[in-house]
């Protein structure tokens, strides 16, 4: 009796597991292929090619995009940027990790908890910050309560400032910390904690090395979630630092659009992908270093 073709297709890729494999893999290849790497490969020839006069480029061959980056204000904006983004990564640990830890150990309330951290994303980025704005400016809640009750005697200027900019940093990628490292804790044996506490271990020296060692991954995790965003983070700075505090966001931002320069725009991409790798091999190796020391 013939068989439907249904049938012998799924009997032809169960008898070859390498297509079979591909087959369930290649969807997700040719998406990557075509809206990935092909589009690197032309920011990455667009940077090695000439400006064009009216924007654009022109056939040809440079290295003259990246080295304008040795370039003291670039330099400074580069810098700026990773200072940003690793304070903003170091109070989001900060405050992500305690919540994480209460949501962990909260019991009946823990889905609650985690429904409060993720309404955030409910609505876009862009009205999130706008409400920062409503939050930050002159006349906004803050200021209102604090000339309500007294404590000040004008409106503070916390809007357009390097604060601000901080402060929507870590409103927009708190979740990001909170939610691996919560990963982390819940799925930890708590009885080690009892163990070590019948044993006379003090509070403190339990956290040190059983609560935080088993987390690790999920701080890791978290790091990168909020590192890496914030070096590339533009809209923040536009909005809540009125485009006065210039990171490598904004400048690639402004190359594609304003200045119309797609190779310095395509090489400031690069020199920020370049920091990215370094900064994640140089946190490997420490983490294989730790591991190898454990």
């Amino acid at each position: 009796m013939n068989r439907s073709p249904r049938r012998a297709v799924l009997a032809w890729f169960a008898a070859r597991p390498g297509w079979r494999a591909f087959g369930l893999a290649g969807p997700a290849v040719v998406w990557l292929l075509a809206f990935f790497l092909i589009p690197l490969g032309l920011m990455l020839g667009t940077s090695v090619m000439p400006r064009g006069v009216y924007g654009g480029v022109e056939w040809g061959f440079t290295f003259e995009h990246y080295g304008r980056f040795a370039d003291r204000m670039y330099l400074s904006i580069l810098w700026r940027t990773a200072q940003d983004a690793g304070i903003t990564t170091l109070i989001c640990l900060l405050m992500g990790y305690p919540v994480a830890y209460v949501i962990a150990r909260s019991g009946p309330w823990k889905n609650f908890l985690l429904f409060l951290v993720v309404l955030p994303f409910w609505t876009s980025f862009l009205v999130r910050t706008f409400a920062m704005i409503f939050l930050l400016r002159d006349t906004g809640l803050i200021n209102a309560m604090l000339l309500r009750f007294g404590l000040i005697a004008e409106p503070i200027q916390m809007l357009y400032t390097p604060w601000a900019v901080l402060v929507g940093l870590v409103y927009g990628f708190l979740p990001f910390m909170v939610l691996p490292i919560y990963a982390s804790l819940e799925k930890m044996d708590w009885t080690l904690l009892e163990a070590a506490e019948v044993l006379g271990a003090r509070p403190a020296a339990r956290f040190l090395r059983i609560t935080l060692p088993l987390s690790l991954p999920g701080v890791a995790a978290g790091c990168c979630l909020v590192f890496i965003p914030s070096l590339g983070s533009f809209l923040t700075s536009d909005l809540l630092g009125g485009a006065k505090q210039i990171l490598i966001g904004n400048l690639v931002q402004n190359q594609f659009t304003s200045a119309r320069n797609w190779p310095f725009g395509s090489a400031a991409s690069f020199v920020l992908m370049a920091v990215v790798l370094v900064g994640v091999m140089v946190w490997q190796r420490i983490r294989d270093a730790d591991e190898r020391a454990i």
